[in-house]
């Protein structure tokens, strides 16, 4: 008889030694002290997972929780009414569990520095009531040898937790969260278990680790700006990185300032579903570029994930088809507004939220045009246009009788049409990431200018780079500004969390 022939939830539960909160005035010492409970907590279920695998059987379940910040405020504190996150908008009881601070140490020493500057009251660090997931307990990379998996007498499930997707869900973030009655209120957009999800899909549909992704993020769905920026990014790390420390490809293949070739990682065998690649500054405002392919699925699944990591800004950068007889091959289109026919957010956000286009990211792609093309005022009317974006989930649409289409594109005064860019944008409202979208026409299908071949080919090398350039300015244009400047009160609902 062995010790599974025994129901386990029957069985004793083993645990590191609970700590109790613990109060802390100190931004920087409630991350160091979130750090060491959460390593701990790593540290016990990775040493007790390789027991068990060793020993192909347990007598026991091993649960180990993530650690948990808390803060209570007893007074409608008024706070600087500029600031768009840093502050919990009613006296109450709030609290985040948080998952590896390693990664996120820069954020939190932020958020926590603002809150305890706004409200005065020392936040809380202890144990939360939420056990870490085995799977994401594994350090990075981890390979689990099926063969040794098999010879356990029980499942792993039985022995460790695994991932709930009934808490992993973003209930917070679409304001649709009820806590229960006396229960405390959120004080982040995410909980650990639903930012662990995201940062291991992250590693699947980009072959890069967590890590390397930068504060700004371009979103293409073209591998011609892919082969462009790897280009102009190999080209700065063989000049001495000009500001920029690393270039990283899929594979986690690294590129260090002042080399030519790269020094670490190893290039997958394939790319990966949306390959990402990122020009990294010391800071973490760099530039990630992400190809992302075509159509909504992929713009939202990106987005969901990409979204954890609380970017300060993303751009959709790509090609679209011009709907106004007076627009060229080749012409900008900044988007202002959007038509949502992707469909992909209809359950999370509902059609009739406006996407409002946000002032600072509007700029700073204005800028960027001027500043790369050389024209500005009323010349640069005569390459770029400023209106509506109409997105839908239909790449032949032009097969259908158009009629009732073209309609309702004239009557919502779209000036362009792709797959991508709504998505990609009502997300960054949903997920309160500023967000922006500089399209470049490469078809007129309404016009019957359709790219032949070769016509595509002298666009492509044409324009491409000169998008590029644009897009990777306008982020640099963004990440001079301080970060409460570039985190609209556009994007706040009526109750907000305090972590931005």
């Amino acid at each position: 008889m062995t010790a599974f022939d025994t129901t386990f939830e029957q069985l004793p539960v083993a645990s590191p030694e609970p700590v109790h909160p613990q109060p802390f005035a100190d931004a920087e010492a409630a991350v160091a002290e979130l750090k060491r409970l959460y390593d701990r907590s790593v540290a016990f279920l990775t040493a007790r997972f390789d027991d068990v695998v060793s020993n192909a059987r347990a007598d026991r379940r091993y649960r180990a929780f993530y650690p948990e910040v808390a803060v209570t405020t007893r007074t409608h504190a008024r706070v600087d009414s500029r600031l768009a996150f840093g502050h919990v908008p009613l006296p109450g009881e709030y609290a985040a569990t948080v998952t590896r601070p390693d990664l996120f140490g820069r954020y939190l020493v932020e958020q926590l520095d603002l809150l305890l500057k706004n409200h005065g009251q020392p936040v809380l660090i202890g144990d939360s009531a939420t056990p870490i997931p085995l799977h994401f307990a594994l350090p990075e990379g981890t390979h689990v040898d099926g063969e040794q998996a098999e010879r356990l007498a029980h499942p792993l499930r039985d022995v460790f937790d695994v991932p709930d997707l009934a808490a992993t869900d973003d209930r917070i973030v679409n304001g649709t969260f009820e806590p229960p009655a006396g229960g405390r209120l959120p004080l982040a957009p995410f909980t650990a278990q639903r930012v662990d999800y995201s940062l291991h899909r992250l590693a699947h549909y980009t072959a890069t680790r967590p890590r390397h992704f930068q504060n700004f993020v371009l979103f293409t769905n073209y591998q011609f700006y892919v082969d462009e920026f790897c280009i102009v990014a190999r080209e700065m790390m063989r000049r001495g990185g000009e500001g920029y420390e690393e270039f990283v490809e899929p594979g986690d293949v690294a590129t260090p300032a002042g080399h030519e070739r790269p020094v670490a990682g190893k290039a997958p065998p394939r790319l990966p579903q949306m390959p990402a690649y990122h020009l990294k500054r010391g800071d973490g405002h760099g530039i990630t570029m992400i190809n992302i392919g075509v159509g909504p699925s992929n713009a939202k699944t990106i987005t969901d994930h990409v979204a954890v990591l609380r970017p300060h800004a993303w751009l959709m950068l790509g090609h679209c088809a011009g709907l106004r007889n007076s627009q060229a091959l080749g012409d900008y289109v900044l988007a202002h507004a959007y038509v949502r026919e992707d469909h992909v957010l209809d359950a999370d956000l509902p059609l009739w939220v406006p996407i409002p286009a946000l002032a600072e990211v509007q700029v700073a792609l204005e800028k960027a045009v001027e500043e790369v093309t050389g024209l500005e005022g009323y010349d640069l009317k005569r390459i770029m246009r400023t209106g509506t974006v109409a997105t839908i989930d239909n790449r032949n649409w032009e097969l259908r009788d158009q009629r009732e289409p073209v309609q309702r594109l004239s009557q919502s005064r779209a000036i362009a049409l792709d797959m991508e860019s709504a998505t990609i944008a009502a997300n960054g409202f949903r997920f309160r990431v500023p967000y922006g979208t500089l399209l470049c026409v490469s078809d007129k299908p309404l016009h019957g200018e359709l790219k032949l071949p070769g016509m595509a080919t002298d666009f492509y090398k044409r324009q491409v780079a000169q998008h590029l350039k644009i897009g990777m300015r306008a982020l640099e244009l963004m990440s001079e500004l301080p970060s409460e400047r570039v985190h609209s009160r556009k994007l706040r609902s009526f109750f907000e969390t305090a972590f931005q």
